[in-house]
């Protein structure tokens, strides 16, 4: 009986040892989707950030001195250039004016009589009945006269110059602020500020670009790709803080000389069409500028690229299945998909989902899928110094 319990044991023993040593089967590959990126002629837009800003602001003050008898406007109204706001009361100017004009006629009358005493001594002196001395002195009294007369004229034009500021006009189109003075205050010429009036259309969109992407223009300009926006009119779409879209557009008209070393950023503006001055100085807004000129790129969807601390690598396709990494340089965001600049080939095939499970040379069960855009082009129609990304890009062509 020992005997047969111990045989027992060793086939119990047999088997369990004969089971341990095979090899558990290998799991299948992983099933992921592939599909080859769209090719795209794309252009980037950078973005900004801004403000807008009246090309002309102009503090209106008192040229004379007097009392404010007439305000013309309301607060805040637009106005047309040369439209009267305020009068100042005129009649010690008109008063002033109408004895320079006195003024004017009794010296013209002193001229001529001084005039026709000097001709008669001159006809005297031929016939020896007036002396020298006497006729140039009539002379000399012409001459005074004469000088007298232009005195007064400008006493006069000074006079009517001073009557004209009396009426207070908008010196351009646009809004006028609320006034400073009330009726019956006294003013003081060049000191007493009226009003503020500013232009609105056309109206400025200001913003400062950084270093890194006036560079990048710098070298797009070099290349002939892009102008730069001292010489080009580039277009420019503003969208304001309430709205979805970039309904405004405009076109660049100014980049400073020089740049901030304080910021690292040059100022430039936009020039923007404003007819029905919705557009109000001050009011903030986000801007895309034409950012390069048309280049090829291809499209993929973001969650394929996988970031591995300063590279961005996807996983394409390799032979037998196997999956391999490419490092690749990223673009601006074109129709939901991610553009590349660089790092692919049109006809290699992505790895789109699983990336997880993925190391480079794992083997793979593929299904090829076609990629889709996800929306609408965003963009509007029309790298040494870390060159900054744009911020979308649109569509300048179709795809091979």
């Amino acid at each position: 009986m020992t005997r047969s319990v111990a045989a027992f044991v060793a086939l119990i023993l047999m088997t369990g040892c004969s089971k341990g040593s095979q090899k558990p089967p290998a799991p299948p590959p992983p099933h992921v989707s592939v599909g080859q990126p769209l090719a795209r002629d794309v252009t980037d837009w950078d973005e900004y950030i801004g403000r807008f800003q009246a090309p002309q602001s102009v503090n209106l003050s008192a040229r004379i001195n007097g009392v404010v008898t007439q305000i013309l406007f309301k607060d805040g109204q637009d106005v047309k250039q040369g439209q009267a706001l305020f009068i100042i009361d005129p009649r010690p100017y008109r008063a002033t004016l109408e004895q320079a004009e006195a003024q004017i006629a009794s010296t013209r009358a002193s001229l001529a009589n001084a005039v026709s005493v000097a001709d008669r001594s001159a006809k005297l002196v031929a016939v020896q009945a007036v002396s020298k001395e006497e006729l140039e002195t009539d002379q000399a009294t012409v001459r005074t006269d004469r000088a007298a007369l232009q005195s007064a004229v400008a006493a006069a034009d000074n006079a009517r110059l001073n009557l004209s500021f009396t009426t207070v006009y908008s010196p351009v189109s646009g809004r006028v602020s609320s006034r400073r003075v009330s009726l019956g205050d006294q003013v003081t010429a060049q000191t007493t500020l009226l009003t503020t009036v500013v232009s609105l259309d056309p109206i400025w969109f200001t913003f400062d670009g950084a270093e890194s992407f006036y560079l990048k223009y710098q070298r797009e300009a070099q290349k002939g790709s892009r102008g730069s926006s001292r010489t080009a009119q580039n277009p420019v779409d503003i969208q304001l803080a309430d709205e979805a879209d970039y309904p405004h557009h405009g076109r660049m008209a100014f980049v400073d000389n020089a740049i901030d070393p304080g910021s690292g950023t040059i100022q430039a503006h936009a020039v923007v069409p404003n007819p029905n001055h919705f557009l109000t100085p001050g009011m903030f807004g986000r801007a895309r500028l034409l950012g390069s000129g048309n280049y090829r790129a291809l499209l993929v969807p973001d969650e394929t690229i996988v970031t591995d601390q300063s590279r961005k690598t996807v996983f394409v396709l390799g032979r037998d299945n196997t999956v391999t990494t490419r490092v690749v340089e990223t673009g601006p965001e074109v129709m939901g998909l991610r553009a590349i600049r660089s790092g692919l080939a049109p006809t290699d095939l992505v790895v789109l989902d699983g990336l997880a499970m993925l190391q480079p040379g794992a083997k793979v069960d593929p299904t090829k899928i076609v990629i889709k855009p996800r929306s609408q082009d965003a963009g509007p129609s029309a790298t040494s110094v870390t060159v900054p990304q744009a911020s979308t890009a649109s569509l300048s062509g179709t795809a091979n």
